[in-house]
């Protein structure tokens, strides 16, 4: 049973973070300009130091499996330190280093739930760090697709279909549309 609250946990907060991107974030970075949209995504993975938590003893169980921490510890600190350099760079450089850290940042997310299956990791033993891949793990997830958006897609195409969006007629929809 705490297996399958361990993935409706993840599941469920896939769920309510992509509410939250598709709500209130895309349509905010939308009409920004590349770099300035990749920005505050790139603050929100400058925080990923906190995967050095399965690192910690008391934090997370003295037997959660070695090839699951250290590959998740250790990845997650180099995709801190490639955001905060992408953001560090010039405007120039920037995109082609955001690109090199989207890229290692979601790909070494793929490789933790690999790693984590692969090792037979139990949710207990995450103890304190729990929190991670329930609800931190998603967020970066998604901010990685947004990201992806962003790199991807040409700066004519961005201003076309938001002049489009902008002088649209409204659509009356409420809260659930």
């Amino acid at each position: 049973m705490s297996q399958l609250s361990f993935f409706l946990s993840i599941a469920y907060s896939i769920i309510a973070w992509s509410v939250v991107a598709s709500r209130f974030i895309w349509p905010r970075l939308r009409f920004l300009r590349r770099s300035d949209a990749l920005r505050p995504l790139l603050i929100v993975h400058a925080f990923r130091f906190v995967g050095l938590a399965f690192l910690v003893p008391g934090v997370v169980s003295p037997d959660l499996p070695a090839g699951f921490a250290h590959p998740a510890a250790y990845g997650d600190i180099i995709a801190a330190t490639l955001a905060l350099l992408t953001l560090a760079t010039p405007e120039g450089l920037s995109i082609v280093v955001a690109w090199v850290f989207n890229l290692w940042g979601f790909a070494e997310l793929v490789a933790d739930f690999y790693q984590a299956n692969r090792t037979g990791l139990l949710p207990q033993q995450l103890g304190a760090a729990f929190f991670i891949p329930t609800v931190v793990v998603p967020l970066l997830l998604i901010t990685h697709v947004l990201m992806f958006r962003i790199l991807v897609q040409r700066r004519s195409d961005r201003v076309h279909r938001d002049v489009r969006a902008m002088t649209a007629p409204p659509t009356g929809r409420g809260l659930n549309g």
